[in-house]
């Protein structure tokens, strides 16, 4: 049966934060029950901080969550651009601090040479994918899939078949590592947390179109297999 993609407006971050931590916690715990463990990848950037924060305070069986990332900068872990250390700081506390996190980042020099370590460390998460939550930039990427990527780049990250890829996009700092389109596509729920006027407008470019190379995103957004829930806050 073909997914059609939910849009839910709230009028503020606040409730948007408190009703998506509810689904994500109620998703995990039910993976949980009837598969003994479950499966959790986000997103970085500021925009899910209190989504991570008031997600971190739901009681469930964290210890048998294991939660990575969508992608990462090539960056130390204790460095401020990391998506691990926003993780570490705002979402592995509180009832989620045993959750079993696996980062991306190696102590390789590129993301290039740590791509077949990263994609071992991960071999353990469960699959399908439970929950997945992206962002989206104004650009129109999700993951670390940027329009500004070396077009051999791009196109390994939305039609390779591997777990993860390298990419140095133009229009960001630092290399990056990032699961493909066909590991965010391996998951059971989908969800795109958008906060903000412009990032609605982005949204509804990149429903208009059909050129995922131009605005990523739309990777996610055309595909009708897996459910896909947009949250946007005005």
């Amino acid at each position: 049966m073909l997914k059609e993609t939910v849009f839910k407006a709230f009028d503020d971050s606040e409730l948007l934060e408190q009703q998506l931590a509810e689904r994500i916690a109620i998703a995990l715990q039910q993976a949980i029950d009837s598969r003994g463990k479950a499966s959790l990848v986000v997103s970085g950037g500021s925009t899910p901080i209190g989504l991570f924060q008031k997600l971190s305070r739901k009681v469930l069986d964290w210890s048998e969550v294991f939660i990575t990332l969508a992608d990462e900068r090539w960056v130390d872990p204790q460095n401020d651009d990391s998506n691990e250390h926003l993780v570490r700081q705002h979402l592995l506390q509180h009832c989620a601090a045993s959750a079993k996190f696996r980062g991306l980042k190696n102590m390789y020099a590129t993301p290039e040479a740590g791509v077949a370590m990263t994609t071992e460390q991960l071999a353990n998460i469960p699959r399908p994918f439970d929950v997945v939550l992206l962002g989206m930039g104004n650009d129109g990427h999700t993951c670390s899939w940027f329009p500004s990527a070396p077009a051999e780049e791009l196109q390994q990250a939305l039609h390779g078949d591997g777990l993860l890829y390298a990419t140095h996009p133009t229009s960001a700092p630092h290399g990056r590592i990032t699961l493909s389109r066909s590991a965010i596509l391996g998951s059971r729920q989908i969800y795109l947390h958008l906060v903000g006027q412009q990032k609605l407008a982005v949204y509804k470019q990149a429903l208009a179109g059909d050129d995922i190379n131009k605005m990523p995103v739309r990777a996610i957004l055309s595909q009708h297999k897996i459910p896909v829930d947009v949250y946007w806050a005005a």
